[in-house]
């Protein structure tokens, strides 16, 4: 079985590739005061950009969780995700971008990261993003939509590290997924390996974002 996913909009894109991460992220309030639910390392105050002409991963799953972290002023907080992981991925023209603003004689900063833009992509394998708004066009092989958290054995896993899941929570899986056009904002990005083929880093002022 194959499912593929078009839409016109970026709306259109976010509304069906993550209705069902939206449904996943309606039950952390419940998994929340479950106890449930745990981030698996403290994020930073910023989240940042990420585009990719072409993401190709194998094992696929994904989940709800929450990032526990900082405001940039030193404040904790923390951010409902949809954790989304993959065995492994390559990844084509991919992007990366965050804005620190408020620097003194400076205003914003922007730190901008390319690779995989030439023949050769991005590779990573145990890979995880955790995903606060995504937009692309997805196709995703042989998908289960709704699996108990549990039984989600087509994906890596869930983290570790300090992370733990209602192991009867919403999840869904795929044998392999692979979205064109992305556009997203993460909080953090794990992997086992990741492999950056073609890295520039750039730093400049004003804000200069992926998209």
């Amino acid at each position: 079985m194959e499912s593929q996913v078009r839409g016109g909009t970026r709306w259109k894109r976010f509304a069906v590739v993550m209705v069902p991460s939206v449904a996943a992220t309606a039950a952390i309030g419940v998994a929340l005061a479950q106890g449930a639910l745990a981030a698996s390392f403290s994020v930073s105050g910023q989240s940042f950009k990420v585009t990719a002409d072409r993401l190709d991963g194998t094992g696929f799953s994904q989940y709800g969780a929450l990032d526990a972290g900082y405001t940039l002023d030193g404040q904790k907080t923390v951010h409902p995700v949809a954790v989304s992981a993959f065995k492994s991925a390559t990844i084509k023209g991919m992007c990366q971008s965050v804005v620190t603003p408020n620097i003194p004689l400076l205003g914003s900063v922007s730190l901008k990261l390319t690779a995989g833009t030439g023949d050769t992509p991005v590779e990573a394998d145990n890979l995880y993003i955790d995903v606060a708004d995504l937009g692309a066009d997805a196709t995703f092989k042989n998908i289960d939509i709704g699996v108990a958290a549990k039984d989600a054995s087509k994906g890596p896993g869930m983290k570790g590290g300090g992370e733990q899941a209602n192991p009867y929570g919403f999840a869904q899986q795929a044998d392999s997924a692979t979205l064109t056009d992305v556009k997203q904002t993460a909080w953090a990005t794990t992997a086992g390996t990741f492999k950056l083929s073609g890295l520039h880093m750039s730093l400049s002022t004003g804000v200069k974002e992926c998209y």
